[in-house]
């Protein structure tokens, strides 16, 4: 604990729901009770967190969850693989469309699916316009929850090409669900429109946002002094508490499952004749502390961009999905309404007593999303549903170090470290 703290003689229970336990206790020293949460503006979300204060100081943190009763993993019971797309977007709802490729990346990895090259350039770009995304709010919020509301907008603002690009796309803005079995809902509506797009916005927004909040923070004497020796976890602690993405990296853990575990464009011969990975570094600081958190993440804003630019003027031709008419991927509209074969593939697909035909087992597969692992656990019985589904969600991980973080902290402290590990409660609460 990097503070000496008062003596305290007799222990609370963090725990409690009802303040009855503290009725009749001796008052000791001046520590006492403070609610955080669940409904604060600097939660970012729906969570509470229950302090144990010694003035200004925090001896003790109770994190508490349970705010949301979503059912996210019940409904992926009652759920085809395609209609759960719906479902899995509203988890880490800041960029939907990676939480999208995660599932279908396990249940392709289930029923034995390999993508078609086209689909894996897509889905590869989509995925880091996800990062970039999920990074931009992170880093915008990091300024904002310290009184820096010009940072908020350099990110915020940016966000929304995102969104336009998600749109065009999908015709859905906020939760795009993109991604089917096998493939995706449709095809680029217009590639070259797409490429302009994407273009426009890595390579004339990014450059100045990334640059504006650069400018604004990175020799602030305000920010940095807030952020710097902040929230500090080791390398060795990181390993323990299982923690991955930005916050492990933050603490010089080298691991990427982009680089580890490669999926998509991120493997050798991606496109079965050769091709290489598409190339980038992978940002590790050592301090372990808010900051480096930030640093972290700004820098991979920039490898995402790197990556995209590798990517978007390559986007193969060729078919989008699998197993045209094979039994796996909904055929287009025209050739439902206008061929009896087509029409046949979509009710095999979508009546409640048809769809796919999947492997009775088990199977667990992760990509490397904006938090860190983001995976999914399946077990199928050999219907259209799985049997049980269970995500690893990024911020259940991540919330359980909280405690230990803040220890010893002020109390002006919290939205700090609360705002760099990126919490998101729907993920919490699943």
């Amino acid at each position: 604990m990097p503070y000496s703290l008062s003596p305290m003689t007799e222990a609370y229970d963090l725990d409690i729901e009802t303040l009855d336990e503290l009725q009749g206790r001796a008052e000791c020293d001046d520590r006492w009770i403070l609610n955080f949460g669940p409904q604060h503006p600097a939660t970012h979300t729906t969570l509470r967190l229950v302090l144990e204060l010694d003035g200004e100081r925090v001896v003790n943190v109770t994190p508490h969850i349970g705010y949301l009763h979503s059912g996210f993993e019940k409904l992926g019971e009652h759920h085809n693989f395609d209609q759960y797309v719906c479902t899995v977007s509203r988890m880490d709802y800041i960029s939907p469309i990676v939480n999208d490729i995660a599932w279908h990346h396990a249940v392709e990895k289930l029923l034995d699916i390999d993508l078609t090259p086209r689909c894996k350039v897509i889905r590869t770009i989509l995925c880091e316009l996800g990062r970039i995304q999920n990074h931009l709010l992170c880093v915008g919020a990091a300024a904002l929850d310290l009184g820096a509301f010009t940072g908020f907008l350099y990110g915020f603002n940016e966000r929304e090409h995102v969104y336009d690009i998600m749109d065009y796309i999908s015709g859905q803005r906020f939760h795009p669900d993109f991604t089917r079995v096998g493939g995706m809902k449709n095809d680029l509506p217009c590639e070259v429109t797409f490429q302009k797009m994407v273009h426009n916005f890595i390579d004339v927004r990014m450059p100045k946002a990334i640059g504006d909040i650069e400018t604004l923070l990175n020799t602030n004497r305000i920010f940095i002094d807030r952020v710097e020796g902040v929230g500090t976890i080791t390398k060795e602690e990181a390993t323990a508490w299982s923690l991955t993405g930005p916050l492990a990296r933050a603490c010089g853990v080298t691991r990427d499952l982009r680089k580890d575990e490669p999926f998509l464009c991120f493997a050798d011969n991606w496109d079965g004749q050769g091709a290489k990975a598409v190339e980038f570094d992978v940002p590790i600081a050592t301090t372990g502390d808010c900051l480096a958190r930030y640093h972290v993440r700004l820098e991979e804003i920039k490898q995402s961009c790197h990556i995209i630019r590798q990517l978007i003027d390559n986007i193969p031709s060729g078919p989008l999905d699998v197993h045209p008419g094979g039994g796996v991927n909904l055929p287009p509209k025209d050739s439902v309404y206008n061929s009896i074969e087509g029409t046949i593939q979509q009710f095999e697909l979508v009546m409640p007593n048809r769809g796919w035909e999947s492997p009775v087992g088990e199977c667990y597969a992760a990509i490397e999303g904006p938090n860190g692992e983001y995976g999914f656990f399946l077990v199928s019985d050999g219907g259209p549903n799985s049997w049980r589904v269970a995500p690893r969600p990024c911020s259940f991980i991540n919330f359980q170090t909280f405690a230990k973080m803040f220890e010893g902290h002020q109390l002006a402290d919290l939205v700090a470290i609360l705002g760099s590990l990126n919490i998101i409660a729907a993920e919490l609460d699943r």
